[in-house]
């Protein structure tokens, strides 16, 4: 088998590791007992680029007991945990192309491993892989069923391709389900932002200014624990709807070049470009501390960040922080970047606590199911994951829980279907 991983010798280590992960993913581990049963994947091969952790190899182990053939890489060079992939290699038997900090042109050439393989479907997180296919290798488009995103920026991209008629066969936008982005991406986010911005600083929240660039369902759930531990809490928007939101739950909302003065800690989750730049930084307190916690490297304008310190005036202060002073009227001033503006909770901690993941991957099982049930009548466009996978996954995760729902009565249920019942 082919592979290209950090250390095969760490593969006991992942394996108890995710087998910790497995026992808080009661409804992924339920979908994997169907499908050792039903076999209904047999005969795709699944491409999946996606972050390399205990809890994505759960997903795999998963994929691989419903019968179908799986090869993985990383999604974000930073996000890749090493004993995870030599577990999935020695011990799953799944062909796996991931190493921690490995170099930009690494990363492409893992990709290109995977399409090498020839897949059937796709399994993306940030649509690197189908671009890199649309783009790259056009005639490989015939053989694929379909695949699946996992994130906001990836589905962006995808209906942006939608929009130009560039798609070459149908996805299902696993991010966008109300069991993913309603629970992954605002409690999964916003525990795991804070996390790997306090294991990374040891910084105290409380007391200090958060600004959190973007108030959607990773915003609040990243403003929410910021403002729990005690930190004061600055949103900037640049969408009215939200911006009013972020207002009504008790937050300030300030444009970026009036909070960049005041901010102790900035957080970027907003899926788009120099969200942070060079004016703000000039405007920055000495030991403001920078994170970005969006899928791409791309929120801080890190090279607008290290021309304001001529490329040299800058230093390695701790594991994962980098130090810039940035000259200003007011003298050097020191701008320390988290995770080298990659995902923070994935490159300076372990990512989404798996009890949250349970739902997401669950979603991605079931949507590629879904996805080859229905493959013969699908258009090369950008779906939602269907309700019933929704509502399925919803109840499986609250049985896990131990709570019951109610039930409609026989009345109840003619009165919500009738029109002619109304005020007595």
């Amino acid at each position: 088998m082919d592979y290209d991983i950090a250390d095969i010798a760490l593969a006991d280590l992942g394996r108890q590791r995710v087998a910790w992960a497995d026992a808080n993913m009661p409804v992924l581990a339920s979908i994997r007992e169907r499908f050792l049963k039903e076999r209904p994947l047999e005969g795709l091969k699944i491409a999946a680029c996606l972050h390399v952790t205990t809890e994505t190899a759960n997903l795999l182990r998963t994929l691989k007991a419903g019968g179908a053939e799986v090869r993985a890489c990383a999604s974000n060079p930073l996000s890749t945990q090493d004993d995870v992939a030599a577990t999935l290699v020695k011990h799953e038997g799944i062909a796996t192309y991931a190493i921690r900090g490995e170099s930009s042109e690494v990363y492409y050439s893992h990709i290109d491993a995977l399409l090498d393989w020839e897949p059937s479907v796709t399994m993306d997180d940030g649509c690197d892989v189908v671009s890199r296919l649309h783009m790259e290798r056009p005639e490989q488009l015939k053989q694929m069923i379909g695949g699946t995103e996992e994130t906001t920026t990836g589905v962006i991209r995808l209906r942006a391709m939608e929009s130009a008629n560039a798609l070459g066969y149908p996805v299902i936008a696993v991010n966008d389900a109300n069991t993913k982005h309603m629970f992954d991406n605002r409690y999964g986010t916003g525990q795991s932002t804070l996390d790997g911005i306090i294991r990374a600083t040891n910084v105290l929240l409380a007391g200090k200014v958060v600004v959190v660039a973007g108030y959607g369902y990773c915003g609040k759930g990243v403003a929410s624990r910021a403002r729990g531990m005690g930190a004061q809490v600055v949103v900037t928007e640049i969408d009215p709807l939200p911006a009013l939101e972020a207002v009504m739950d008790g937050f300030r909302v300030e444009p970026m070049t009036k909070a960049a003065a005041e901010g102790d800690i900035f957080i970027t989750v907003t899926g788009n470009r120099d969200v942070l730049r060079t004016e703000h930084f000039k405007m920055m307190k000495d030991g403001a501390i920078l994170a970005n916690s969006g899928h791409f490297d791309v929120e801080i304008d890190l090279a607008g960040l290290a021309s304001l310190a001529d490329g040299e005036r800058r230093r390695h202060v701790r594991p994962q922080v980098e130090e810039y002073l940035v000259p200003t009227d007011r003298g050097d001033c020191a701008v320390r970047v988290v995770a080298d503006g990659r995902l923070v909770n994935l490159g300076a901690a372990e990512g989404h606590p798996a009890s949250v993941m349970d739902m997401s991957f669950a979603n991605q099982a079931l949507a590629v199911e879904w996805l080859k049930a229905e493959s013969a009548s699908l258009e090369a466009k950008v779906y939602g994951v269907p309700r019933e996978i929704d509502d399925s996954v919803a109840r499986l995760k609250l049985e896990s829980m131990g709570v019951e729902l109610d039930v409609l009565t026989s009345a109840q249920q003619e009165y919500l279907a009738s029109w002619t019942m109304g005020t007595k």
